[in-house]
């Protein structure tokens, strides 16, 4: 992560913000500009982990901050270490300690070994805007608490950012999530992380989720969940990237295109290229349906690209399908409020009921997808190659980008949906 500093802004200063104020150095207005009372925090911290107190936070200030952004910290068992003392003293439970450390008999406690120790407050922010370094942190932290949770890296994106997957369950109906497409739509990200961070919660704990032991969903499904497919584009439209060749380069490409606002009307990947129109189904009458528009080259969004799976991402989301293999995907997108459900009536046995039960669930209405935007997505593509429900559900109301005040109504009203999906094929 880059140093910050006064007069610093962005997500990297929100996430900054809300780390200190998790550690006990605030309260500070989570509002991204690095002013005095942020560099006042920064000093303080600086000053507890004996690092010379010039309120920038670089290298080693972030890496002190560190536990604060992943939920968890690392220590070695000194001598008179219990499990119950060094989770009274990180205001953790003996419960999410020995969950965290499978095999650690409390009793036999080794001096010199490592311990992972939750610390009290959820992986997942829901008061901040996301970038791919705080992608990176949930789901180090997720995986870290919750070592049943298997964590990965499915492929790179275009700058070379991981695009991230967390697999829980071990029954043998595969669902797939994926979330973040469109870089604009980076709201889904976080409401795809809660839910992998509640799912695991609840099973540790025995409890259930929407109404269903969790328990139960992990005994019959196998989730994989890839919470941002596009980790460039949503730096850009979150503001954390703001300069270099990729920036001015995206600006250069918005220059071209000026009905779409810059950045906040950015859905493509860093090359321009939309990667919801780069499966190989119809995409050639999706070049032409977006070609009518006048988008002939990249641009902030409908650029089909040079070829189906042409771009790094998409490529990585076709063959994690292929080899997952999965019964149901469901493709997190936002606005709007409906669920698509078919592509050239391709229709599944059972697909319109399932549909009719996720409308059901989140009140959203189910439709078909019009004609105009109703190739070469990934849904298009699931179901003309696996003939297996796939579903696109469009979160939320308002315009992209939708702003994070409003994730807690989105993830309610969703919950349900994500929970039954992993129980009806």
């Amino acid at each position: 992560m880059r140093s910050l500093r006064f007069g610093s802004t962005g997500p990297a200063v929100e996430l900054l913000q809300l780390g200190l104020n998790r550690a006990g150095f605030g309260p500070l207005e989570q509002d991204g500009v690095f002013g005095p009372a942020t560099r006042g925090a920064v000093s303080r911290v600086q000053a507890v982990n004996r690092l010379h107190p010039d309120g920038i936070a670089g290298p080693a200030t972030q890496q002190a901050m560190l536990p604060w952004y992943t939920g968890y910290v690392s220590v070695r068992v000194r001598p008179g270490d219990t499990i119950w003392s060094l989770a009274r003293l990180y205001g953790s439970s003996t419960e999410a300690v020995l969950l965290a450390n499978p095999g650690v008999r409390p009793e036999e406690l080794q001096i010199g070994a490592a311990l992972i120790l939750p610390l009290p407050f959820p992986v997942v922010p829901e008061t901040i805007r996301f970038s791919s370094a705080l992608v990176g942190y949930c789901v180090q932290g997720l995986g870290a608490r919750y070592p049943f949770l298997r964590a990965a890296s499915v492929g790179k994106s275009v700058l070379g950012k991981p695009l991230w997957s967390l697999r829980l369950g071990r029954g043998e109906n595969r669902v797939l999530y994926h979330a973040e497409h469109h870089a604009n739509e980076w709201i889904t990200t976080p409401v795809l992380l809660r839910f992998a961070e509640e799912l695991a919660a609840a099973a540790a704990a025995g409890e259930e989720l929407a109404g269903i032991p969790a328990g139960e969903i992990l005994d019959y499904a196998e989730l994989c969940l890839v919470p941002a497919v596009n980790p460039d584009g949503m730096d850009l439209v979150t503001g954390e990237l703001t300069a270099g060749e990729a920036f001015r380069q995206a600006r250069a490409m918005a220059e071209r295109y000026p009905r779409y606002p810059f950045p906040a009307g950015w859905k493509a990947n860093l090359r321009g290229v939309d990667l919801n129109l780069q499966y190989p189904a119809g995409w050639e009458q999706a070049r032409e349906n977006k070609a009518a528009l006048g988008i002939t080259s990249p641009a902030p969004a409908d650029f089909v690209g040079p070829a189906p799976l042409s771009e790094p991402e998409s490529k990585a989301m076709a063959a994690l399908t292929e080899r997952f293999d999965p019964a149901l995907t469901l493709s997190l997108h936002s606005q709007g409020e409906v669920i698509y459900w078919q592509y050239r009536g391709y229709a599944p046995e059972g697909a319109q009921k399932i549909g009719e039960l996720l409308a059901e669930l989140t009140g959203y209405a189910l439709a078909d997808t019009p004609y105009a935007s109703g190739f070469a997505g990934y849904k298009d593509w699931f179901l003309q190659d696996f003939r297996r429900p796939g579903y696109t559900l469009e979160l939320g109301r308002g315009v992209n980008p939708l702003p994070i005040r409003d994730l807690p109504g989105i993830y309610e009203t969703v919950l349900p949906a994500l929970a039954v999906a992993a129980l009806v094929t």
